[in-house]
């Protein structure tokens, strides 16, 4: 960590614009909210985040900006290389200029999760974990790679995205990429309603199934169960590929697909990596703007 002044840290996503003034320990000092305009398009999403940030620069140093935001992001240009249409016409979008252009001063921008797994290594669940895999578990699914404290990006800016990996028992259920057999398919919380919906005919979201398998619905606590397990089964496997220290899940469905995902996890663990923990994440909705401020007191591209 470099320098003892607060930055800003913004987290774009399809539904809310946070901005936080974050100190040098990682403490959120204030922040600003606000409903991000999606439907209104890019220009509408840029001027909310930056007078959202701007409002706060005044208590912040001259330092960057950091941005987590939702979408692929070229980690050369801070270009938004693909994007869901939770953020219609996000694609394409120079996040990173046309921030700097309305604020003042350099913008370095990451993906959301990428954020979420660098606030998480810094004052949350994988503090003291230099290498880090964080996978949140919500409407869809998304992963980050730590190394040393770094994002590992890959060649594309993508490295880490887990939901495409096939995974078995979701042949039948549709992945948020349009193709079928993915993990995303299966556990996520569309994984979930799609899923239940299968087995029922009954129409609700993800959220509803994991509260009746809570309750006791069968259906709902097989359908929980079975995704938790896929998760945690296909974790074990990654983690003897990227050789982590540690293993987060974070996320609106996170916690209820973890017990089924830590047995499974336990069980598939091969033994090499017998001490590598499934933990959840520990600084929730803080998670991306404090990753945000922490990118850009690092100075990462």
């Amino acid at each position: 960590m470099t320098g003892a002044t607060p930055l800003v840290g913004l987290d774009i996503g399809g539904t809310k614009t946070v901005a936080a003034l974050v100190g040098p320990a990682g403490e959120v000092l204030d922040h600003r909210r606000a409903p991000t305009p999606a439907q209104s398009g890019p220009v509408a999403v840029l001027d909310t985040a930056a007078r959202l940030a701007a409002e706060l620069l005044p208590a912040a140093g001259a330092g960057p900006v950091g941005v987590g935001t939702a979408g692929t992001v070229d980690p050369a240009t801070g270009v938004i290389r693909y994007a869901t249409d939770s953020l219609p016409g996000w694609s394409g979008t120079p996040v990173a200029d046309a921030l700097a252009d309305r604020l003042g001063r350099p913008v370095r921008v990451t993906n959301d999760v990428n954020a979420a797994a660098l606030g998480e290594c810094w004052v949350g669940a994988g503090r003291g974990s230099g290498h880090l895999l964080l996978v949140a578990v919500g409407t869809g699914l998304g992963g980050a790679v730590l190394r040393d404290g770094r994002i590992e990006t890959g060649a594309r800016g993508a490295a880490g995205e887990v939901a495409h990996l096939p995974a078995p028992g979701a042949e039948r259920l549709r992945c948020g990429c349009g193709r079928y057999g993915h993990l995303e398919g299966i556990a996520s919380g569309s994984g979930l309603a799609a899923a239940y919906t299968a087995e029922t005919g009954v129409r609700v979201s993800g959220r509803a199934v994991a509260e009746r398998a809570a309750a006791g619905d069968p259906v709902a606590s097989q359908v929980v169960e079975r995704a938790g397990g896929v998760l945690g089964r296909t974790l074990a496997g990654l983690v003897a590929l990227l050789d982590p220290a540690a293993v987060l899940l974070a996320g609106g469905a996170a916690g209820a697909l973890l017990p089924a995902a830590l047995t499974a996890f336990a069980a598939d663990l091969p033994p090499a990596w017998a001490e590598v923990p499934l933990r959840p994440a520990a600084l929730g909705e803080r998670a991306v703007a404090v990753g945000a401020a922490r990118l850009a007191m690092a100075g990462q591209a």
